[in-house]
C-alpha cells in the first residue's frame, strides 16, 4: 500500500498546487459529497466503519510526497488505508474468479481493501454487470483504473477473446488497426479480427505484424505502424489494438498517442508480464540505444482485456519473466500477497488456472490503485520500479533481448534488496526470502558476467529517475511490504552492492 510509513518529509517550499487539489477533493469526501457523484455514488458511507478499518492492510501517501518530485516517497504495508486528512469509502472485493475453487487447491489471502476518489477502483463494477446482461460473458473480474474522465476497466477472465460485445463496446469509429508480432499473429490475430467484426459489418479491421523481440522496440519499427495507418487512411476516430506482450503494448500505445496527435487504443496483453504490469497504467514508448524506455508518453487505453487462456501458449521462460513483476508487488506494498506467492509458486509455474487468475487480479488491483493516485509518476508510482534501475542497466548494456525484462528485473531486485540490507533498512530474513522466491521462480539472482561497475554506472546515469543529477532508487525499508523512493542514501552502500554483483 502507498504511503508515508515513516513520517513524510516536511512540506517542500515549492508551490504544490496538486496537493491543494487533493486536499479539496479529500474535504469533499469528508463532507459526504464524494467526487463526481453523478458518475458513480459511493458504495458505502464516506466514513469507514471500524470493521472496515480493520480490514485495511495498506497505508496512503503523504500528499506532499505524492505531488512534489523533490520529496522522498515512503511506502509501508499493513497500515490503515486512509489519508490523514480524509476518509475514503472502502469495500471488500468481490473475488468471483475464486468462488468455485475446490477445497485445498490453494488458499488466497483476504482481498485488498481499496480506496476510491470518484468510484471504487479494483472492484467488480457496473461495467461487468452490463457485460453479463448483454452477453454470456466469461468475465470473472473487472478492475477499474480510476482516472476521472479517462477511467477504464481491466477485464480478466478465460475465453474473453471470444466475446465480441466486450471488445466492440470500446471501438468508437469504423476502422481498427491491430498491432501484433510474428509470434502472436498466427495464434490469435484471426480470432481477434473475427471478434471485432462479428455482427459488426461496418467496421474495417487492418493489421500490421511486427518482428518479435525487445531489440525491435525502436523508432524504426514504430514507423511501420504509422505507415500502415496512413496507407489505410485511418482518421481520428480509429482504434489501435495492441495484441501481444509488453513490447507490442508499449509501441502500439505510443503510436496511438502520436498518430494524428492521439487516437483510441485497446490493450490485449498475451504474456504474464504484460497482463500484470505493462498493459496497465498508460506507460508507452520505445527504447534508445543509450537507455531503455527513454522515448515515450503517458497515454491510457480504452480498456485492457486479459484473456487468461493466452497464457497456455506462453513459453516457460516468458512465464517466469512475468512472475518477477508479481513478486515486486508483494515486496513493495502487499506483504500478504508475497506470502501467498511463497506458498503457491509451484501452482503458478504449473499454470494452475485459479492461481493465475488470482495472481493477475491481485497484481492489477495493486497497479490500478497506484496509477489512480499518481498517473504520471511524480512520486509514488516510481515505487513500482523496484529493481528496474539495475535491471534496465543490464538490459541496455547486455543488449536488448539478450535477457527478458523480468529476468533483468529479478537480478536487479536482488541488488536493490542487497543495498537495502547494507544500509541497515531491512533484516537478513527478507534478503533470504527474496532470494529464495526468485530461485523457486527459476529467475536469475545475479547479473550477467559481462556487467561491470562502470557499465552499471554509465547506464544508470541516464535513468529516468535521475533528478538534478541525483540517482533516486526504490529500496526496501522496514517490514516486508514497505519501501522508499529516495536519493537520500549512503553512496558507499550503492558502490558496495555494485562491486559485489559485478566484475571490476
Amino acid at each position: 500500500s502507498l504511503g508515508g510509513g515513516g513520517a513524510g518529509p516536511p512540506t517542500p517550499p515549492c508551490s504544490c498546487l496538486r496537493a491543494v487539489q487533493l486536499e479539496r477533493e479529500a474535504q469533499g469526501v469528508r463532507n459526504g459529497g464524494g467526487l463526481n457523484r453523478a458518475r458513480s455514488p459511493p458504495l458505502l458511507p464516506p466514513t469507514p466503519s471500524p470493521d472496515l478499518s480493520s480490514m485495511a492492510t495498506s497505508s496512503t501517501p503523504s500528499i506532499n510526497s505524492a505531488v512534489c518530485p523533490s520529496a522522498n516517497i515512503s511506502v509501508a504495508s499493513r497500515r490503515p488505508l486512509f489519508l490523514a486528512t480524509a476518509s475514503f469509502s472502502l469495500r471488500r472485493l468481490d473475488v468471483r474468479s475464486l468462488s468455485s475453487l475446490p477445497p485445498g487447491r490453494f488458499k488466497a489471502p483476504a482481498p485488498i481493501s481499496v480506496r476510491s476518489r470518484s468510484r471504487i477502483p479494483a472492484c467488480a463494477s457496473a461495467v461487468m454487470e452490463e457485460a453479463t446482461k448483454r452477453a454470456d460473458s466469461r468475465v470473472s473480474t473487472v478492475v477499474d483504473v480510476d482516472l476521472g474522465s479517462r477511467s477504464y476497466p481491466i477485464y480478466i477472465g478465460s475465453g474473453l477473446l471470444d466475446e465480441p460485445d466486450l471488445l466492440q463496446r470500446h471501438v468508437h469509429g469504423k476502422s481498427v488497426l491491430v498491432v501484433t508480432n510474428t509470434t502472436i499473429a498466427p495464434l490469435y490475430l484471426d480470432k481477434v479480427v473475427k471478434t471485432l467484426t462479428h455482427g459488426n459489418p461496418k467496421v474495417t479491421v487492418e493489421s500490421v505484424i511486427l518482428p518479435d523481440g525487445e531489440k525491435y522496440k525502436n523508432m524504426e519499427t514504430l514507423m511501420k505502424v504509422f505507415d500502415k495507418a496512413i496507407e489505410c487512411r485511418m482518421d481520428r476516430r480509429c482504434t489501435f489494438v495492441a495484441l501481444g506482450g509488453g513490447v507490442i503494448g508499449d509501441m502500439c500505445g505510443f503510436a496511438a498517442a502520436s498518430y494524428l496527435r492521439g487516437v483510441n487504443f485497446i490493450q490485449i496483453p498475451t504474456t504474464l508480464m504484460a497482463q500484470v504490469d505493462s498493459s496497465v497504467g498508460g506507460k508507452t514508448g520505445v527504447n534508445h540505444t543509450l537507455g531503455k524506455n527513454l522515448i515515450g508518453a503517458f497515454y491510457q487505453p480504452q480498456c485492457v482485456l486479459i484473456d487468461t487462456n493466452t497464457l497456455n501458449t506462453l513459453p516457460d521462460r516468458e512465464l517466469a519473466s512475468g512472475i518477477a513483476e508479481v513478486v515486486k508487488y508483494g515486496l513493495i506494498r502487499d506483504a500478504e500477497f508475497f506470502e501467498w506467492q511463497e506458498k503457491n509458486m509451484q501452482s503458478l509455474l504449473a499454470r494452475d488456472p485459479s492461481a493465475f487468475a488470482y495472481a493477475i487480479k491481485r497484481s492489477c488491483e495493486n497497479k490500478a490503485e497506484v496509477v489512480s493516485l499518481d498517473e504520471t509518476e511524480s512520486g509514488m508510482r516510481a515505487t513500482l520500479n523496484l529493481g528496474h534501475t539495475f535491471g534496465h542497466a543490464i538490459e541496455t548494456a547486455f543488449g536488448y533481448g539478450q535477457w527478458l525484462h523480468g529476468e533483468a528485473v529479478a537480478a536487479g531486485t536482488v541488488m536493490a534488496v542487497d543495498m537495502s540490507h547494507r544500509l541497515g533498512w531491512i533484516d537478513d530474513t527478507i534478503v533470504k526470502r527474496v532470494f529464495s522466491i526468485l530461485q523457486k521462480a527459476k529467475l536469475p539472482t545475479q547479473p550477467p558476467e559481462m556487467m561491470t561497475v562502470e557499465k552499471f554506472k554509465s547506464v544508470m546515469a541516464v535513468d529516468k529517475k535521475v533528478a538534478d543529477g541525483l540517482l533516486r532508487l526504490i529500496l526496501l525499508k522496514g517490514p516486508l511490504g514497505s519501501c522508499v523512493f529516495t536519493g537520500d542514501y549512503d553512496q558507499g552502500a550503492l558502490d558496495e552492492t555494485l562491486r559485489a554483483f559485478s566484475k571490476n
